[in-house]
């Protein structure tokens, strides 16, 4: 049987022996490297699979005192049949032993699912390095943890023993929770007092602008509330269902950003007010923070096309994503709060997307960003921004189903998935709404960076202060910019008209690994008559091959039949006959000299 023991976690000498399991094995070598960089951490043995882990575990000479799973095993199939089965396994076979989990996507139905089967650790992939060493040395001591990246900053649950029974909140809490109220309920009535200045048509352009700022500044005020003085009991009041009588149906087991937890008070507001309909701001939460938990992940590019952020390192990548996430958000806040009606959104989606932006790339670079050139300072935003209708035309116009995705958000209107509509807060309409976010995120960051290649791609202090180690010289940012501009020509002359032609979108969104290509269904027939030149071209050519391409095989086919027929049938026989007549000839040439010679020598 395994040995399991109990480290001294006081004692420097003593090393919690560990077992990696991951189906990934440049994930395993990696985390294997992290976790031997600290003495007190080994990694005993590796495992690919559950039947790797059994025979280890069942080896006589087998010491550990921590298992590390990855709850992402076999990715085809979700984690309740794959990670987490394994797990229940474990725990039914080695009660004793810990077990740390970690997920790329983790969410609070997944935590839930984690404690019924008794895991001692949950914990998403994209933790600091620091804090996950801080959850193997707690688990292997006998201690629980788990976290969610569902906050930035978010502290991690965490029990220094096996019980899970939590403390009931203090006064000291309970202070905190009605200062945080009573701060948002005053800045939600001074937002509510200059939203109705704002209306006044008769306003001058100052007022207009003071207001404006002034508007920017209370929104900020009411996020620094809810991070400074969320608890732990705010974030799980906010978890409770409202009454039925307010219109919002309770949806359990789902956890909200603590930034979000005066969304109860929104809601009520807003509701009064007559300007909504039922919605779930419990799904919409979900939706945004599972694209914040996989941008933390992985951002490589697998897609086999170059996008605009492959010149940014990682970290920039991350960044850029981030800020643009939160401005969305953002934005999503503002239009819950305007009088902005569900037929008005589409007018309005081009604003919107410009506003996004203009948005994210003032907060990414910075307002007042200057560069040294030429013994002169040139501001980078006004260089950025003046690229606006470049930028609306390549790049934001065509981004898909924007409004659909608004109208999801702000009013729960059902999301179309295959023509067949899926009410809000469903699994499939939450799916198609993640999909949809992460392609406006990846495609506005995409926009940010493009006006950056056009004007100030060989800066210096750009490059230092922006790109990835491997694209800093001069020939390979041309050779990148020259790949961009290729991409843009073949996917205005063949890729779009195609997908029109195909009646389907190209999207761009995060799987946890990378960025990836997936396609959606969608009807295009107005699109398909606006077409003309060498895209119409295209799809002519396209409907050509689809009439043709039968027939064409058909007689190669038949072709290709008949001429193995005469070859085999035809000429190999008449080759075969000839040869047999030659080898005849000869043989019959031979027998002939053989007698005759025999004859002659008897005479």
């Amino acid at each position: 049987m395994t040995k399991l023991a109990n480290p001294d976690l006081t004692s420097p000498d003593r090393q919690i022996k560990i077992i990696l399991v991951d189906d990934e094995p440049v994930f395993r070598a990696g985390l294997r490297v992290v976790i031997e960089r600290f003495p007190d951490l080994q990694v005993v043995a590796e495992a690919q699979s559950e039947r790797d882990l059994g025979e280890i575990l069942a080896l006589p000479s087998t010491s550990v005192d921590l298992v590390i799973l990855d709850l992402d095993l076999d990715r085809s199939l979700p984690p309740e049949q794959s990670g987490l089965e394994l797990c229940q396994q474990l725990k039914t076979s080695y009660p004793q032993l810990p077990i740390l989990l970690l997920s790329s996507f983790p969410s609070p139905e997944l935590l839930e699912a984690v404690r019924q089967i008794g895991a001692e650790g949950f914990c998403f992939k994209g933790i600091d390095v620091s804090e996950l060493v801080n959850a193997i040395r707690l688990v292997a001591g006998g201690g629980s943890y788990s976290y969610l990246p569902s906050v930035v900053g978010q502290a991690p649950t965490v029990q220094a023993s096996e019980t899970k029974i939590s403390p009931k909140p203090g006064i000291f809490t309970n202070l905190f929770d009605r200062m945080r109220l009573s701060g948002v309920r005053q800045i939600e009535a001074a937002l509510a007092e200059v939203n109705q200045e704002l209306k006044d048509s008769r306003l001058s352009v100052l007022d207009r602008a003071v207001l404006a700022g002034r508007r920017r500044e209370l929104l900020a005020a009411r996020r620094l509330v809810n991070r400074l003085l969320a608890t732990k009991t705010s974030v799980s009041s906010a978890q409770k269902p409202l009454p039925r009588s307010q219109g919002v149906a309770p949806q359990p087991n789902m956890e909200m950003r603590n930034e979000k937890s005066s969304a109860i008070v929104r809601r009520e507001v807003s509701l009064s007010a007559g300007r909504f309909a039922k919605r779930s701001a419990n799904a919409e939460s979900q939706i945004f923070e599972n694209a914040f938990a996989k941008i933390q992940y992985g951002l490589k590019n697998l897609t086999g096309s170059p996008l605009e952020i492959d010149i940014l390192r990682e970290e920039k990548r991350r960044e850029l994503l981030n800020v643009v996430l939160h401005k969305l958000e953002d934005i999503v806040d503002e239009l819950r709060f305007s009088q902005v009606q569900l037929s008005q959104l589409q007018e309005k989606k081009s604003l919107i997307l410009l506003d996004l932006w203009r948005l994210a790339a003032t907060e990414f670079f910075g307002k007042y960003y200057t560069l040294q050139l030429r013994n002169q300072d040139l501001e980078v935003l006004p260089v950025i921004l003046q690229d606006a209708e470049l930028v609306e035309l390549e790049i934001l116009d065509k981004i898909p189903q924007v409004t659909d995705l608004l109208a999801h958000l702000l009013f729960d209107m059902p999301l179309l998935i295959d023509s067949i509509p899926y009410s809000a807060g469903t699994a499939e309409a939450m799916v198609r709404a993640e999909v949809l976010l992460q392609n406006i995120l990846i495609q506005v960051a995409n926009a940010v960076i493009q006006p950056l290649l056009n004007h100030l791609a060989d800066v210096e202090e750009v490059k230092q202060n922006f790109y990835d180690r491997r694209l800093v010289s001069t020939r390979q940012i041309e050779k990148f910019r020259n790949e961009l501009s290729w991409k843009y020509r073949v996917e205005k002359y063949v890729t779009e008209p195609r997908a029109i032609f195909e009646s389907r979108y190209n999207l761009l969104v995060l799987d946890g690994y990378g960025i990836i290509k997936v396609f959606i269904y969608a009807p295009r027939n107005y699109e398909l008559r606006e077409l003309s030149g060498i895209p119409y071209a295209v799809t002519l050519a396209l409907e050509t091959r689809d009439a043709i391409a039968p027939r064409v095989r058909s007689v190669v086919s038949l072709v290709g039949r008949g001429a193995v027929y005469v070859l085999t049938q035809v000429v190999g026989r008449g080759i075969g006959l000839i040869a047999r007549g030659i080898l005849q000839g000869i043989g019959n040439a031979w027998d002939d000299t053989k007698f005759g010679r025999n004859g002659d020598r008897g005479k």
